[in-house]
């Protein structure tokens, strides 16, 4: 476990918050290719879809890391429930290889994904979410609106809170059982969307 003097290096340097979407905005469409199947996948208005979840992440983000043995097992278990899920990496692969489609393809087999991991290499889809760290989620009631935005919970790497997923995981039972948006929804942290230098948007600042 890193000490605290690393731990708090680690957040300094990296630290970024969720912009924590307006609630109710309309889900942007987007069309991304899948790096397991090669194949296009575009998210769209289902009728047997009860909500949909975007989730921001990516391979060698130590926040990210750090939940990927819950995330993937609890996300896959809401498939069957009427849940779309769409797990999207954005960062800029020239200077982070690490994050290339062919890595995705690895992590999402290893991790056992049961959902869609979508490469945004021209990093639109990041920009029209208004998306800042990984992970950063996004979760939307079957008539794409924006139900829940935020973290996952309260863990992070090196500290001594267990990845439970209450945050989100609670969120998505809310949407399921016909609840009202939690109140109290805080945003995500994590390391910042590794932007290329032609594609920082507007909105992207640091907040440490």
């Amino acid at each position: 476990m890193p000490s605290s003097l690393a731990k708090n290096k680690l957040e300094i340097m990296v630290a970024t918050h969720s912009c924590m979407l307006p609630i109710g905005t309309e889900a942007p469409i987007f069309e991304l290719e899948d790096v397991c199947s090669g194949k296009k996948v575009k998210l769209q208005k289902n009728e047997k879809s009860k909500g949909y979840l975007v989730a921001f992440i990516c391979n060698h983000c130590p926040f990210v890391i750090n939940l990927l043995h819950h995330l993937p097992v609890q996300l896959n278990k809401f498939l069957n429930e009427g849940i779309e899920i769409f797990a999207i990496s954005s960062n800029d692969v020239d200077k982070y290889p690490q994050d290339s489609p062919a890595e995705m393809k690895k992590v999402s087999i290893e991790h056992q994904f049961g959902f869609p991991y979508l490469f945004d290499k021209s990093q639109q889809v990041a920009t029209s979410y208004t998306a800042a760290c990984t992970p950063d989620f996004f979760l939307f009631d079957g008539n794409f609106k924006l139900f829940y935005r935020g973290r996952y919970d309260a863990s992070r790497p090196g500290s001594t809170e267990p990845v439970t997923g209450k945050d989100l995981l609670g969120a998505i039972r809310c949407l399921l059982s016909g609840s009202t948006a939690p109140e109290n929804q805080l945003p995500s942290i994590g390391c910042n969307i590794k932007w290329r230098p032609d594609r920082v948007p507007n909105y992207f600042t640091r907040k440490p």
